[in-house]
């Protein structure tokens, strides 16, 4: 029972970014105004998917099915057993929605074997299946036998389930119009357990929840999560060591850790699990939806978003808020990420103001386009409010490049100066400063990097007061121009806002710290080195030769505010976010052992530049 409980709070927090038991409507029960059915429906290969039915109790009128495919359950299971809140917001399930929920081929209560990210199989034949076709099938048999339906269906979910409801626009079943892939993964080697090539070492412990097969529908856990016997996460994998040491927790028979282990590169493997290449020519309507302070799933969203901008002509929009994943699924009034308050009541904005009138206009209105909605509905997350634009990134944007200049100064101009640092394994910069433990991080988002700022090993660079706002609305990309005395390295870049000294504190400000020259991150990547010059093949640096490192930053809408200052920082390591970087050459990190440990000193050259999107209004 404990493990039961263990998991349905880690389904309903850290992947689904479910709706928290605090937010649920008292005043409106589901089993007073839905009736639920479970059945399993067979798929072209003959294997029964899970699926669970609610459908409203009043039968006077027809309904469009909003459906949900899961790998994370669609409990509680049993005909009498509901859900306290059903369908992606509040508004929709009181309005009345046929809402459907699928365990995945594989997963609780479904047969079949399951595959992580399975691959898409354009042109399938016979009993071919993957992800789209169990979505047409599953969609063909709900509206042939599920009464009052209207015969429009639309897809949501967030994370993993957003994943799916992306697979769901390959489906191309005529009956499917719109769809709201919600913090999707769009690349496991750029989303979640990977950022460009680097293994994100704090998604370890997740690895449980995807690693295992079961042996036939269940409605019990079959996997546990790993006891490390510690709070001091970064202790923990310090004094693990090399990623070798960590088999002892995941055997052969967690056929994800095997596959991490087996595929450090972007080969084919992970190339064919990919969903964002498959955008192309997609017919319902897409609403994308993502939390500028996402730190699982930033990639998908905004790439996904571009592919099919790019590859199709269909009803395509983007919505992004000041959220962490999954935040716009909660009603919370204050919106705030870790230390930092954006505003209140803006979760249940959008949910009433755009993800109902999509689905409703799509479903059961005219599903002409004309929604009234902006194309992107963005939160610029330094001033404070939403932003509508014709596109995204917005039209008027223009690139402005700051050089990382001598005296570790911000400047319009490259320099022939130069930063040079010691990057040491043995103590790496943290990513957040704080001894806890956690599933998946997601407070360092906006996390104060003054303990970063003050390292040796971490290099600032950063403008006057600012005298004017600083609009930034688009992607960011570093070229950095560095030499290590080692062959093997990882470069993280940091967008910093530093709030002025007179910077009030919020009510989520915690005791220990004030809001005074806060130094709020905005936006971070991390690029291992050696695939500057492709993910498919990996090189080493050559000893203090000068190279370019190049790191595309997720996409910001940020206004760095007048009296504000703007700083990057450069390091290393970001530790245990990511995984050690042995900083010798090893072709498999995964093999890595405790001598190719090795420190080395970094240089960051004066002709490296952070290129921001900047918007004049």
């Amino acid at each position: 029972m404990k493990l039961f409980r263990i998991t349905l709070l880690l389904n309903l927090f850290f992947f689904i970014g479910a709706q928290s038991f605090a937010q649920l409507q008292e005043d409106y029960n589901v089993e007073e105004n839905y009736t639920k059915m479970e059945v399993d429906i067979p798929m072209r290969d003959g294997t029964n998917l899970h699926t669970t039915i609610y459908s409203p109790i009043d039968t006077s009128t027809e309904y469009p099915i909003l459906m949900q495919r899961t790998p994370y359950s669609s409990r509680p299971y049993g005909e009498d057993q509901f859900r306290s809140k059903i369908g992606p917001n509040e508004y929709l399930m009181q309005q009345g929605n046929i809402i459907v929920y699928q365990d995945v081929r594989g997963r609780w209560m479904s047969e079949g074997e399951y595959d992580n990210m399975r691959a898409f199989i354009p042109n399938k034949t016979g009993e071919q299946f993957d992800e789209a076709s169990d979505t047409y099938d599953t969609i063909e048999w709900l509206i042939n036998n599920v009464e009052n339906n209207n015969g429009r269906v639309g897809t949501w979910g967030i994370s993993y389930p957003g994943f799916y409801a992306t697979y769901s626009l390959l489906s191309d079943h005529p009956a499917l119009k719109a769809a709201s892939p919600q913090a999707s993964i769009g690349d496991f080697f750029f989303d979640d357990f990977h950022h460009n090539g680097a293994y994100l070492l704090s998604y370890w412990r997740a690895t449980a929840l995807f690693g295992y097969q079961k042996d036939g529908p269940t409605d019990e856990a079959w996997y546990n999560l790993p006891e490390l016997g510690t709070q001091d996460q970064y202790q923990f994998f310090l004094d693990a060591g090399p990623l070798s040491n960590l088999d002892k927790y995941y055997g052969e028979d967690n056929i994800f850790w095997q596959q991490l282990k087996e595929h450090p590169n972007y080969d084919e493997f992970w190339q064919s699990r990919g969903i964002v290449q498959h955008m192309k020519d997609i017919k319902p309507a897409v609403m994308i939806v993502g939390g500028l302070f996402d730190a699982e799933d930033l990639y998908g969203p905004f790439n996904i978003y571009k592919s099919i901008e790019k590859h199709s002509d269909n009803y395509n929009s983007i919505v992004f808020g000041p959220w962490s994943h999954g935040d716009w699924a909660r009603n919370e009034e204050r919106q705030a990420v870790g230390n930092v308050y954006f505003g209140d009541n803006i979760s249940e904005d959008f949910q009433q103001n755009y993800e109902t009138v999509f689905f409703n206009h799509f479903l059961k209105g005219e599903a002409d386009g004309n929604t009234g909605l902006a194309e992107a509905h963005m939160y610029d997350t330094g001033e404070r409010k939403w932003d509508n634009y014709e596109a995204w990134p917005p039209k008027a944007v223009e690139k402005r490049s700051f050089y990382l200049g001598e005296n570790e100064n911000l400047i319009d101009n490259p320099s022939d100066s130069k930063e040079e640092f010691i990057s040491d394994p043995k103590k790496p910069v943290s990513y957040n400063n704080e001894i806890k433990m956690v599933f998946t991080p997601r407070e360092y988002m906006t996390g104060d990097q003054r303990f970063a700022a003050r390292r040796p090993d971490v290099l600032v660079f950063e403008t006057e007061v600012l005298e004017e706002d600083l609009k930034m609305a688009g992607p960011i990309e570093a070229r950095l121009q560095v030499a290590t005395t080692g062959t093997s390295a990882d470069w993280v870049v940091k967008v910093i806002d530093v709030y002025p000294p007179d910077a009030e504190d919020y009510e989520e400000t915690p005791a220990h710290l004030k809001m005074s020259n806060y130094h709020m991150m905005v936006r971070s990547e991390v690029m291992r080195g050696r695939f500057r010059n492709g993910f498919e093949n990996p090189e080493p640096f050559e000893p203090n030769k000068k190279t370019a490192v190049n790191i595309n930053l997720q996409d910001i809408n940020h206004t760095f505010k007048k009296g504000h200052k703007l700083q990057i920082q450069v390091q290393s390591t970001w530790f245990p976010l990511i995984d050690l970087n042995p900083q010798t050459y090893i072709p498999n990190i995964f093999e890595a052992e405790e001598e190719n440990f090795q420190k080395q000193t970094h240089t960051v050259y004066g002709d490296s530049a952070v290129i921001f999107s900047v918007l004049n209004e």
